[in-house]
């Protein structure tokens, strides 16, 4: 796909998909009240939108996986009590991938780039964290998601969506432009290690006095942060992002810092489109290592589903609808790749 398309679908796309829900009852009473959408109706025009490829996941289809370990600032247990924080390394099982349900799409579009881990507690506890290359989600509730998605839904003569429904979807979703505008300004990495990845989603630290602090994070690459020029934006093969990544932890550990923001009164918590100010106080929380990656077929990854309600205790979901809502949504999708569909 390219020309105007390629203009058009960054925005469109992220994670909706992988295990069950860990939620209270008041999260799901938050969700039934600012949600009118159904997991299976998403999973649904995903399918609608990139076709079905049984046993593969609805969004975020092509990936790579990748092995390695945390280590928590045991500083950071002055807003969170979580064993994430002890100071230890903690296996990580990651999973790097490319926005959208195309198995085949190509790895230089520009459209957001994911990593997710699943954290391997001492106390057989599991964090998961999914993350993408943007600052911000393009989806301020689970109705400007399926909308998008159902305007992506290809014309049966040309194989491609419709301009003028990707057009009204834009005009009447203003929460959608934050994201495109990001993605149209900046240009995809060479590779995964490049990138820095965003939570998006305000989260709550709760330390061991039960102190309550609002937190967004993002992981930040020692590699650094590159982009592929104009000229690589055309000229690159299909696939290179994951032998990029598969090489480059050959030649050793491949890192990034796990940086946390704390909020202050009156930053949005429930709308991941909105980017906090810069100004606010920012801390390091521990340092992600990836010391080999491999393809996904039958690699650690491949069957895990980042729900990211999967939490440890000191850390907690905010009423943010967008968040609540992916863990029903992955779960469906979780079924139907589980039974082979």
């Amino acid at each position: 796909m390219s020309g105007e398309w390629m203009t058009i679908m960054p925005a469109a796309l992220f994670c909706v998909l992988s295990m069950p829900a860990c939620g209270t009852q008041s999260r799901s009473e938050a969700a039934v009240r600012h949600n009118d959408v159904t997991a299976d109706e998403v999973v649904t025009a995903l399918e609608q939108a990139y076709g079905v490829h049984p046993g593969e996941r609805r969004n975020h289809t092509k990936g790579t996986c990748a092995l390695g370990s945390f280590v928590g600032d045991a500083e950071v247990s002055e807003y969170s009590r979580s064993a994430l924080f002890s100071g230890r390394p903690v296996p990580v099982v990651t999973r790097f991938s490319l926005a959208g349900g195309n198995p085949k799409a190509r790895d230089a579009e520009k459209s957001p780039r994911g990593m997710a881990l699943e954290l391997r507690l001492p106390d057989g506890r599991l964090q998961h964290m999914t993350m993408i290359n943007t600052p911000m989600f393009f989806a301020a509730m689970p109705r400007t998601f399926l909308d998008k998605m159902r305007a992506l839904k290809p014309v049966p003569a040309t194989g491609e969506p419709n301009a003028e429904a990707l057009e009204a979807f834009a005009a009447s979703h203003p929460d959608n432009s934050g994201q495109a505008h990001f993605l149209a300004d900046n240009n995809p990495p060479p590779s995964y290690a490049n990138s820095a990845y965003y939570g998006i989603h305000t989260f709550k630290f709760i330390n061991r006095g039960d102190d309550v602090t609002l937190v967004r994070w993002r992981f930040v690459p020692r590699d650094g942060e590159k982009q592929l020029s104009r000229a690589e934006l055309s000229s690159m093969p299909n696939d290179f992002l994951e032998q990029a990544l598969i090489d480059r932890a050959q030649q050793g550990p491949v890192q990034w810092d796990m940086l946390v923001t704390i909020g202050q009164s009156g930053d949005p918590e429930d709308d991941p489109t909105i980017a906090w100010p810069n100004d606010r106080r920012e801390v390091r929380a521990g340092t992600l290592t990836i010391a080999s990656a491999m393809a996904q077929a039958g690699a650690g990854c491949e069957r895990i589903n980042y729900d990211p309600l999967v939490m440890s205790d000191g850390i907690a979901a905010t009423n943010d609808p967008v968040l609540l809502f992916r863990s029903p949504s992955y779960r469906a999708s979780y079924s139907k790749r589980e039974r082979g569909q």
